[in-house]
């Protein structure tokens, strides 16, 4: 008969253990950075669209939820890479559950590029009235003196 087995130690929770977790989400931001091509294609995406959302005359909410799909693009693409070099590591044999968790995966890739582009066009779309004449972008702003 086996052994019983002990119950996990009771994580602590101090400052100590955030700054670790800082730590590795940091070092997990690197590694997506240095191995992942896509990872790095969708932070020059975000890089360029953010200080678009920025200016564009809409309102704070529409702002942020351009910005927001924006992330969650990048959010999607470290979930997806998570899974396809954990799938690697136990076995680069090809099996069929493997490759639909990878798939199902990019799908969540593919949904939030979707869901990035459904918003912005709404977005878009309803203040095109404002954005059509240019007036964001004369020099100086109307609230500078």
């Amino acid at each position: 008969m086996s052994e019983p087995i002990p119950p996990p130690e009771a994580k602590r929770r101090d400052f100590r253990n955030f700054f670790q977790s800082v730590g590795y989400a940091l070092e997990g931001f690197r590694a997506a950075l240095k191995h992942e091509p896509s990872f790095r294609e969708d932070l020059l995406f975000m890089a360029v669209l953010t200080p678009l959302a920025v200016i564009l005359p809409v309102n704070a909410v529409s702002t942020a939820v351009m910005i927001f799909s924006l992330f969650l693009i990048v959010i999607a693409e470290l979930l997806n890479s998570a899974i396809e070099w954990t799938i690697d590591d136990i076995s680069l044999a090809k099996r069929p559950f493997a490759k639909r968790a990878k798939d199902m995966g990019s799908a969540a890739v593919f949904l939030a590029y979707i869901n990035c582009i459904v918003v912005w066009g709404v977005i878009l779309y309803s203040n095109w009235n404002r954005i059509a004449t240019l007036e964001f972008l004369k020099w100086p702003p109307p609230f500078l003196p």
